[in-house]
């Protein structure tokens, strides 16, 4: 028996000479097509069964309980975290100042040099602030990083423990008044004393 489509299988219209067979879909590839269609609406609707598990989104919870318990919150969670006078109290204390030291050493000094006098970043000694020189504006600079100017989130690398430490020691630097410092940039600010403190 001859493989050659049929006559009447050829479509009526004809372009530049060519004509064109009504071949339809092998009845696999239609079942197939159907089948994924199904299996996305019932994936969607979050079916238990479908897929592994009991849903996605069960799914989605059970692993993130997982990775909360494996690794821990990288953020503390609101009001958790020290206070501008808590910072303010480190910035005194010859411990938490050692530790600070040590990790602006080995994370911070490409920009902005081992005095605080600035090189990329910012000069940390003076009055000058571009986010915020309140205690707890600059531990919050140094969490969450400011990623258009090339600074990391540091909360998402450092030991949760050294990110007051660094604050501290940050602002222990101000008014040290390093040789060669960069230009100002910023705004000028003072801690008020329900702030966390004077300057």
């Amino acid at each position: 028996m001859s493989d050659e489509p049929k006559e009447d299988r050829l479509l009526e219209h004809e372009y530049d000479g060519i004509r064109e067979y009504d071949n339809p879909m092998p009845r696999w590839w239609i079942w197939l097509f159907w089948a994924t269609i199904v299996f996305a609406v019932l994936y969607w609707f979050n079916v238990p069964g479908i897929g592994s598990g009991r849903g996605r989104i069960a799914n989605y919870e059970r692993e993130m309980a997982a990775a909360q318990e494996k690794f821990g919150s990288r953020a503390p969670a609101p009001g958790a975290g020290p206070t501008g006078a808590d910072l303010v109290a480190f910035s005194k204390d010859p411990a938490k100042l050692e530790r600070g030291k040590a990790v602006f050493t080995t994370n911070c000094v490409p920009c902005h040099r081992a005095d605080g006098g600035g090189v990329i970043g910012p000069n940390l000694t003076d009055d000058f602030w571009i986010h915020g020189g309140k205690p707890v504006q600059i531990l919050q600079t140094i969490t969450a990083g400011v990623l258009d100017k090339g600074m990391p989130a540091w909360g998402a690398t450092l030991k949760p423990d050294d990110l007051p430490a660094v604050a501290a020691y940050v602002m222990s630097l101000h008014g040290t008044h390093p040789p060669a410092p960069k230009e100002p940039q910023g705004v000028k600010e003072e801690w008020e004393a329900g702030e966390g403190g004077t300057r």
